[in-house]
């Protein structure tokens, strides 16, 4: 019986026999299902501190049916009768739903939820208990060639599975009213006992940091998953324990067990995808990476962001096949997810979280979901910056990763860490000459800057000189990369870009990142950069800090985000006259058109096109003149024009009239063929 981690818990999908099955394979099936769940008795995998009765009591039931079904087994099948047969079938049926049942008990990170669901749990023990009591009592004992004490054991199992009283125990009940009572305490804004949190977690087995994650973690999973699936009156309820465990978590252990924290991380086996090409992993709509592949009922795999505005437009055919689409059903694929993402760790590039069926997003944490998860929320923050402003080293240490986890998807947790005036202190231990905490403290300012309250609480304070010396002298790469990122954010706001621009060494700073730094670090000063120029204030210092030349030799880069990423810069350097004279002084026109006719991403020729075409615009006939000479430009200019975005084909429509209007003026009008796949275009 295979306990696949997709089953939601408590759900019991057991199969029943079929009807054709032989006596001896239906028993085979049995003694093998019975010899699984008492396997994992003997190994310990059962938590009978909690649900005891329930749980031993179902377990010894099956202990007693094993022995039942291999002496039936040994004694054989001689006009063994039908309807023992179907009795068998109801008892299969029963065990696989019992099996299920007890390794939900046991499932990890699940023992509070399980704890504070005893009634569904214990309601679910009593049907299965009782489903094995009626089948026994219509068993057809009389027929069975069985000894006389077996059928008796059997008589007394079925009368003693349906008298025994499945109950809540003594220390369960006092762990939920110690659970309500702390609940209660969070509505008010109470910080609780510890004592009391101490013996909800050591009734639960919850012996460290790590323990307390794992609940966490199963928790906020099955949140999400009821408000993704509509089930907004478990919402509440879910969002209390989360609450609880998360406050648990903060405040009762003292420190992170950081190496099994690293053994849950997600590792790539070294080998295993050698043999992967990029080219394998792309959407065939967008012809990009799949961050969320999707397949659809003809069987091919797009990501779903292409596939939904395909179908949206109208369109209810397989783009590859051309076949109709029998649903408009997107099944994720997790498969090839997993391969994107070995992919993307192989080759250190950073893919965005997907918005599947069941996968966090923030925009649904601006809640906190009901007034006890709130009240907890607030408290374990207020705690942690307590510890950052006044703790030692390993306080310090601790609250700033506790920090960082909570901050990382969470706009409530980040709103609530600004509220507590986490702020001024994260900026304060960035001086830190301890690499984990600097490292972290950027790494918190950098979720606190995704946020609005944050990104206005970073610039009141003070921080963006200090961000911008992290860049140049942090301890760590990742904080440096980090800061850059926090930048970035902070340059979204308009007033902010233009501060950041006044400081003498911020745009000076993120080009000597964009030159030297590891493949995060010119991304995020790529982005930064793009944001400064936002506000034109800045575009003569981008331009003075020799922003492009590095942007052009980054045209050569192996990985095309980056080469995407500086053709954008260089559109937007472009948009003005001053900078279509330095671009065109750095000789960058024939790599451009090279990265247009070469790319295979969409956004990326409409990058191309478009500092071409402001090129053209800004340089005048000197530009068109080199552009009208090049054939391979062309070819693409048509293609885009005729099988490229809107846009881009509008672009590039304007770039092929400059450059015809400009012939004419000293040629005579000439109809050139130009062929592109099976069509042939004339073009003058």
């Amino acid at each position: 019986m295979n306990h696949l981690p997709e089953r939601k818990i408590l759900s019991l999908p057991a199969v029943y026999p079929c009807e054709a099955i032989s006596p001896d394979t239906l028993l085979s099936s049995l003694i093998s299902l019975c010899h699984e769940i008492l396997a994992k008795r003997v190994s310990g995998l059962y938590p009978i501190h909690r649900h005891r009765g329930a749980i031993l009591e179902a377990i010894r039931e099956v202990g007693l049916l094993s022995n039942f079904f291999e002496e039936v087994y040994e004694c054989g099948f001689e006009d063994f009768p039908e309807s023992a047969v179907v009795c068998l079938s109801e008892l299969h049926f029963a065990l696989q739903k019992l099996g299920f049942l007890l390794h939900d008990c046991s499932r990890k990170g699940a023992r509070f939820w399980i704890l504070m669901r005893s009634d569904l749990v214990l309601s679910e023990f009593r049907v299965q208990i009782r489903s094995i009591a009626t089948a026994l009592d219509v068993l057809p004992l009389e027929f069975i060639n069985i000894s006389p004490e077996a059928k008796e054991l059997v008589r007394l199992l079925s009368m003693q599975a349906w008298t025994v009283e499945i109950e809540l125990s003594k220390c369960d009940d006092l762990a939920i009213r110690t659970v309500r009572s702390v609940l209660n305490q969070f509505k008010r804004g109470i910080n609780p006992d510890p004592v009391d949190l101490k013996r909800v977690l050591d009734h639960l087995q919850i012996q460290s940091w790590s323990d307390c994650d794992d609940e966490l973690s199963f928790l906020e999973q099955e949140l999400f998953s009821h408000i993704e699936e509509g089930h907004n009156n478990e919402v509440p309820f879910l969002g209390s324990l989360t609450g609880f465990m998360l406050y648990c978590r903060v405040v009762i252990f003292n420190s992170v067990d950081f190496k099994r924290v690293e053994r849950k991380e997600p590792t790539t086996c070294a080998t295993s995808i050698d043999w992967l090409s990029p080219d394998g992993l792309q959407c065939p709509i967008s012809l990009e990476l799949m961050t969320d592949p999707v397949t659809v009922s003809s069987g091919q795999t797009y990501d779903r962001a292409s596939i939904k505005k395909w179908i949206k437009s109208g369109c209810l055919t397989c783009p590859v096949t051309g076949k109709m689409l029998t649903s408009t059903e997107l099944v994720p694929n997790l498969a090839v997810r997993r391969l994107v993402e070995q992919y993307c760790r192989r080759n250190d590039i950073l893919i965005a979280e997907p918005s599947t069926k069941h996968r966090r997003t923030v925009d649904k944490t601006d809640v906190p979901f009901c007034v006890a998860s709130a009240g907890a929320r607030r408290l374990a923050v207020s705690f942690l910056v307590c510890k950052l402003s006044k703790g030692g080293t390993q306080e310090r240490r601790k609250a700033i990763y506790e920090m960082r986890k909570l901050s990382k998807s969470n706009n409530f947790h980040r709103a609530c860490l600004v509220e507590a005036d986490a702020v001024p202190w994260l900026l304060y231990v960035l001086s830190s000459s301890d690499p984990f905490i600097q490292d972290n403290a950027v790494a918190v300012l950098l979720n606190l800057s995704k946020h609005p309250s944050g990104r206005k609480s970073i610039f009141e304070s003070g921080g963006i000189g200090l961000i911008i010396d992290i860049i140049k002298y942090g301890l760590k790469v990742e904080a440096k990369q980090n800061a850059a990122a926090v930048l970035f954010y902070l340059s979204s706001v308009e007033d902010y870009r233009v501060e950041i621009g006044k400081i003498s060494e911020a745009v000076p700073t993120l080009v000597e990142l964009l030159r030297n730094g590891m493949y995060r670090g010119k991304k995020n000063a790529a982005v930064s950069l793009f944001g400064l120029l936002e506000s034109p204030e800045n575009h003569p210092k981008v331009i003075s800090a020799g922003a492009i030349p590095v942007l052009v030799s980054l045209l050569k880069c192996e990985r095309s985000d980056i080469v995407y990423d500086s053709v954008a810069i260089l559109e937007k350097i472009a948009e003005r006259p001053e900078g279509t004279i330095q671009i065109i002084k750095s000789a960058v026109i024939a790599w451009v058109v090279d990265v247009l006719v070469s790319s295979t991403s969409r956004s990326g020729k409409e990058h191309c096109v478009s500092l071409l075409l402001f090129l053209c615009k800004n340089g005048g006939d000197t530009v068109v003149s080199q552009l009208g000479r090049m054939p391979s430009l062309m070819v693409e200019l048509y293609r885009l024009v005729t099988e490229g975005t809107a846009d881009a084909g509008k672009k590039a429509r304007s770039i092929l009239d400059l450059i015809h209007n400009h012939n004419e003026a000293d040629y005579p009008v000439i109809v050139l063929p130009i062929q592109i796949h099976d069509r042939v275009i004339h073009a003058l």
